[in-house]
């Protein structure tokens, strides 16, 4: 990571603010030697936690007072409208104004969405950002988007997703080529939307690797780099995958209290199931990108604890550092060339 990288912090979103924010901070700070930050957020409260960790002095923070806050269920307009001096506004603000690499905010996504694309503006060619984050799989991990941001998405604007999360994964993982596909009703040429078989053509004809279309059944195998879908089915898909993972945690923990022969088997089978935890643990998979911005804005869940926070500062050093908008940018110029010349 280059030397005195800076990120900005909203220290007021999610649903625990500071007192699970500031520590995050400190965790990343603790990893990343090089790593400056700056809280944004109520001074007195950040001062507070600061204090509470015995870091109140420590020269790699700087606090950014902001006066307001952007609530969770704000509509983002209001926001937008309202909350000139909110934490999130600020911290974007740093962004934009060079003071820093990138802002992490477990806020409103509606408004963050809404606030960084008014202040950071969209990379040239770009119509809409889109979310974008990793989800675990059988054979590493997939690069799935757009998880929310656009609910009716055109064929071109898949292609823009297309390329955006192509550069991501290309930028983060060190692949040159990266595999991308279409989630779609079926694998069949023949299935589909007319959208979704549109943004396959462009697709076909682009220089990406393209290999067709995938079902959700795809989605957590880790055989695609990249899986391309619009917001509404890709929110769904996640949200469905959560309250699956949520629903065998729930009755697997209720099958191994049932009786005392499930509780020996359980202190049997302790240390298989921490290593499941370990691999599928969303802890680890924490930090959605919002790709599409002349800036670098990540995600955080909004219940997000801090080791959960600290992943997402962790995903924000990893885009500064490899400049990851530059490259959608160029990725994207070069495509619009190589369109214009067929």
């Amino acid at each position: 990571m280059p030397s005195k990288t800076t990120i900005a912090i909203d220290a007021m979103g999610g649903d625990f603010g500071p007192s699970e924010i500031v520590p995050a901070a400190l965790f990343a700070l603790k990893k990343n030697s090089e790593l400056c930050l700056s809280l944004v957020g109520k001074e007195d409260l950040i001062i507070e936690q600061l204090k509470k960790h015995n870091a109140l002095n420590n020269e790699r923070i700087n606090i950014v007072h902001a006066s307001e806050v952007v609530e969770m269920h704000e509509p983002p307009s209001q926001a937008l409208r309202n909350k000139k001096e909110s934490s999130m506004r600020i911290a974007i603000e740093l962004v934009r104004d060079g003071h820093a690499g990138a802002c992490v905010s477990a806020g409103n996504t509606g408004a963050l969405m809404a606030t960084s694309r008014f202040v950071l503006k969209m990379l040239p060619g770009m119509d809409r950002p889109a979310i974008c984050t990793t989800l675990p799989g059988k054979n590493g991990h997939t690069h799935v988007l757009d998880l929310g941001a656009n609910v009716d998405s055109s064929s071109e604007q898949l292609f823009q997703f297309a390329i955006m999360g192509a550069q991501l994964a290309s930028a983060v993982e060190g692949n040159e080529e990266p595999t991308i596909a279409l989630l779609n009703v079926g694998e069949e040429d023949i299935k589909g939307n007319d959208r979704v078989k549109q943004a396959a053509t462009l697709l076909t004809e682009s220089h990406l690797n393209y290999i067709g279309f995938v079902e959700g059944t795809d989605l957590y195998t880790g055989e695609v780099d990249v899986i391309v879908c619009d917001g509404f089915v890709g929110n769904i898909a996640l949200k469905a995958s959560e309250g699956l993972a949520e629903f065998l945690r729930y009755h697997a923990t209720l099958e191994f209290k049932s009786n005392i022969y499930s509780r020996f088997a359980a202190l049997v089978s302790l240390p298989v199931l921490k290593s499941l935890k370990r691999k599928i643990d969303p802890k680890q998979y924490n930090g959605a990108s919002l790709l599409g911005l002349r800036g670098i804005v990540i995600k955080s869940h909004g219940g997000a604890d801090r080791d959960s926070f600290a992943t997402a500062i962790q995903e924000a050093i990893i885009e500064v550092e490899h400049n990851v908008p530059e490259k959608i940018n160029a990725k994207l110029e070069q495509l619009l060339i190589d369109r214009q010349s067929l």
